[in-house]
């Protein structure tokens, strides 16, 4: 189970964004205004790398646009990610913490398939030892077992898509991380076999929910 402590990083995670988005491809502003929308946590079964879903909301735009960021925190730095490095940054508790884009995270996506498989429990995103029950599941059809293996990432204009096989499965499936969030439309694009739903703060309503991963054949 994380611990999440409430103390101070530096930067402050908003800072750290800020100056990240506008080198990704799927970031369609230039300065970013930021405000956190929300998202939750996944626990690492070995307690040792931090797991957390953003939303941010960009507002240096006409319309607000809200960023799903995946983010991995960890002690020292993972071996071979070099390009998935956001930044270091010091946590009032825990000292030099590693940030990265938690698509280049195998933690992560590992996390992210248990979580698909109904073998991990979402939690609350600032509130240690809480489940939350906004982030719903579904999975229709053979989608494997971990382990996973993964075989490519490519950033899009507005996902990220990760390609890989799992244990048992017919066939290589691919993991795609909506980065830009958009509420729920009726129906699913073919081939979908499962999606992980959460919500986040908007004008209108007060309150949004849209697919944050979709699970589906490449």
């Amino acid at each position: 189970m994380a611990i999440i402590h409430q103390t101070t990083l530096t930067p402050a995670k908003m800072d750290l964004l800020t100056s990240w988005l506008p080198g990704r491809s799927w970031y369609g502003g230039t300065t970013p205004h930021l405000a956190k929308a929300g998202g939750f946590r996944l626990d690492d079964p070995d307690g040792e790398v931090g797991l957390e879903f953003m939303a941010v909301t960009d507002n240096s735009g006409e319309e607000p646009v809200t960023y799903h960021v995946p983010l991995s925190y960890r002690g020292a730095p993972l071996p071979g990610s070099g390009d998935g490095l956001i930044c270091t940054a010091e946590h009032g508790v825990l000292g030099r913490r590693w940030i990265y884009d938690g698509t280049r995270d195998p933690v992560l996506i590992s996390q992210t398939f248990a979580l698909l498989l109904g073998d991990a429990e979402p939690q609350a995103q600032s509130i240690g030892g809480t489940a939350d029950p906004s982030v719903m599941r579904a999975v229709t059809g053979n989608i494997g077992t971990l382990p996973v293996s993964i075989t490519r990432i490519t950033d899009g204009q507005r996902s990220t898509d990760i390609t890989m096989r799992s244990a048992g499965a017919p066939g290589p499936v691919m993991l795609r991380i909506n980065r830009v969030l958009r509420p729920n439309v009726p129906g699913l694009m073919a081939g979908t076999l499962g999606h992980i739903s959460a919500e986040w703060a908007s004008v209108r309503p007060a309150r949004s929910r849209g697919r944050f991963i979709i699970l589906r054949v490449p």
